[in-house]
Formats: structure tokens, C-alpha cells, sequence
């Protein structure tokens, strides 16, 4: 759906002007990767599902704003991933103020935990520890190994020098790496 990148940047400039079928066929087209993109940052369907959606109705209400310069599926890949981990921060968040403990498990406990969810979990966790310790690293890093665009999209969907883009995405890989070892060790 999104091969013909001419057609979709046709819909795109119409629905920027308020055609609103055009709109329809936009949010049509990219909800496939807006779903997959939700579902690499939470390990359960209907939350990925719930966040595609949000993300889906706020690329709907801000498309006028989006002014063209840089990629629209890089605007869109920023608009899911942050959507996404506003999901995760809010389920985390209600089941601390539920007092479920269990709900949300401190570590992933692997006997009930598939390595794929845990290992999202402890994504997420990490993700949030780099955003309070070192906010400017998390959107390259996010937009570059959770959204797979190339560092001249995120230079471009940043507004950042290329270069600044790659010392951002080394550092916050050099923090990340040692928070997600698989083998527990930290």
C-alpha cells in the first residue's frame, strides 16, 4: 500500500488541505505500519492495537501541520513511537495506582514471560531511563532502531546536522546495550 511513495504524497498534500476522503485513504494506507511499528515497542496486540489507534487519530487531527519538509512516514513514524510509549507509561502507570504488583511484574518473570515480551518490557523501562537521564538521545535512537529510518530521515525529521544524528544514536546505544542483555546480567 505504501510502494506508489508519488500517490501517497499526493493523498497526503490533499488531506494537509482538508480533502477528507483523501485523509481516509491516507490513514488506510499507513495504518498496516503504524500497527507493526506499535507492536515492536508492547508486547500485547490490543495494547500495540490501542496505541496504533491513538497515533492513527492524532496523524488525523495534526496533518495540516505537518509542513512537508523531511519524510511524512518519518513524521508518522514519530507521531507511532510516541504514542506507543505514552501506551505503555499509562498501563504501567494505572496498575501502579491499582496496587497490582502482579499486574506489571518488576522483571519479566521467564517462566510465563515470552522472551520477546520481556525483552519489550525491559525496552521500555530502559527507553524511559534514557529519556530522564539523557532526553536528547531518545527520538534519534527510537526514529533509527525501533522505526528502521535511515540517519538522513531522522537528520531530516530532527532538523539535526547528520553527524549529531550519529553521535546520538552511538550514545544512546552505549546506554542501552548493557540494560538489555538477555543474559540478566547488569
Amino acid at each position: 500500500m505504501l510502494d506508489d511513495d508519488g500517490a501517497l504524497a499526493d493523498l497526503v498534500e490533499s488531506a494537509r488541505h482538508g480533502d477528507q476522503a483523501a485523509l481516509d485513504e491516507v490513514l488506510l494506507r499507513i495504518r498496516p505500519m503504524v500497527v507493526r511499528r506499535c507492536t515492536r515497542f508492547l508486547p500485547h496486540h490490543a495494547d500495540a492495537e490501542d496505541a496504533a489507534q491513538e497515533a492513527l487519530l492524532i496523524i488525523s487531527r495534526k496533518i495540516t501541520s505537518y509542513s512537508g519538509r523531511g519524510s511524512f512516514l518519518g513524521w508518522v513514524t514519530v507521531i507511532t513511537s510516541n504514542a506507543a510509549r505514552a501506551t505503555y507509561r499509562s498501563l504501567r502507570d494505572r496498575a501502579d495506582a491499582l496496587s497490582a504488583v502482579e499486574a506489571v511484574p518488576e522483571a519479566p518473570d521467564p517462566r510465563t514471560t515470552s522472551v520477546i515480551a520481556g525483552t519489550r518490557l525491559d525496552l521500555l523501562d530502559a527507553l524511559d531511563e534514557l529519556e530522564q537521564r539523557h532526553p536528547a538521545l531518545v527520538q534519534s535512537f527510537v526514529l533509527r532502531d525501533l522505526g528502521e529510518l535511515s540517519y538522513n530521515e531522522i537528520a531530516e525529521v530532527t532538523e539535526t546536522r547528520l553527524g549529531t544524528v550519529k553521535d546520538r544514536i552511538h550514545q544512546a546505544r552505549k546506554f542501552m546495550e548493557p540494560r538489555l542483555r538477555l543474559d540478566g546480567v547488569r
